[in-house]
């Protein structure tokens, strides 16, 4: 299917393939033009001009016309730059013990965030809080005091706010929150926006990433450290080797 011809100029083919690698130079928006009935009619139609006008072009000798040649060269320039720096930049081994430092250097990297899931309850006075976490401590149902109290919207989920992690929240709220116990209800927390009870749903401790898990980033921030140090040393290098004179 990709090497279906579509059309023929001056003896050139023109492939499905060719198109397809043509579209890739569009905007996703514009491919999406181009992939209905009308604008594979139109694409297509391009196509053959350009080879048109590339076919005027050779027979008119314009490969010989210095506005050519200089863009060539440029070409040529940033196509073995590009290249140059592949090849640098593919000299690079990394060791198991490079790694395996890498893990124990920045074990903070690969540690998973403290997380805490909890409800809560929002009023605007001390007073109102007081006597709602009265009724809580004779028997009602944090979720249900939530429904009927609370003027936040999570009033409607129970007072769910669902798991968040440290720096989510705001400061008072946050210490409030993680420093209880699960199932527990907090003494009233006073925020910027009111005052709270809180009673912790769940609460995961920081985790150490395995070093296998951690490993493939590893891999690549020790690959761009090494690929940023080769490229230096082997422009200073160069330095040495070329003579450079600035004007």
């Amino acid at each position: 299917m990709e090497k279906k011809v579509l059309a023929i100029v001056n003896g050139n083919e023109i492939t499905q393939n060719d198109i397809n690698r043509s579209l890739l130079r569009f905007p996703q928006e514009t491919q999406e033009h181009y992939k209905t009935e009308e604008g594979k009619k139109q694409f297509l139609d391009q196509m053959i001009n350009f080879e048109l006008i590339y076919n005027y072009a050779i027979d008119s000798d314009m490969e010989k016309d210095p506005d050519y040649i200089e863009q060539m060269k440029l070409i040529q320039k940033d196509v073995l730059i590009q290249i140059g720096i592949k090849n640098i930049m593919s000299e690079i081994d990394i060791t198991q013990e490079e790694i395996q430092k890498y893990y124990e250097d920045n074990s903070q990297m690969f540690k998973s965030e403290e997380t805490a899931s909890a409800k809560h309850i929002l009023v605007d006075t001390l007073e109102e809080i007081q006597k709602i976490n009265a009724e809580i401590t004779n028997g009602m149902p944090f979720e249900e005091a939530a429904q009927k109290y609370s003027k936040c919207p999570s009033a409607a989920q129970g007072g769910s706010l669902g798991s968040f992690t440290r720096g989510k929240m705001v400061p008072e709220f946050e210490e409030a929150a993680f420093k209880l116990k699960v199932g527990e209800v907090s003494e009233p927390v006073k925020t910027q926006f009111g005052y709270h009870l809180i009673q912790l749903d769940e609460i995961s401790s920081q985790e150490m990433k395995s070093l296998e898990e951690s490993k493939n980033t590893i891999m690549e921030n020790i690959s761009h450290q090494k690929q940023n140090e080769k490229y230096i040393s082997s422009v200073d290098e160069l330095k040495n080797k070329y003579a450079i004179e600035i004007k």
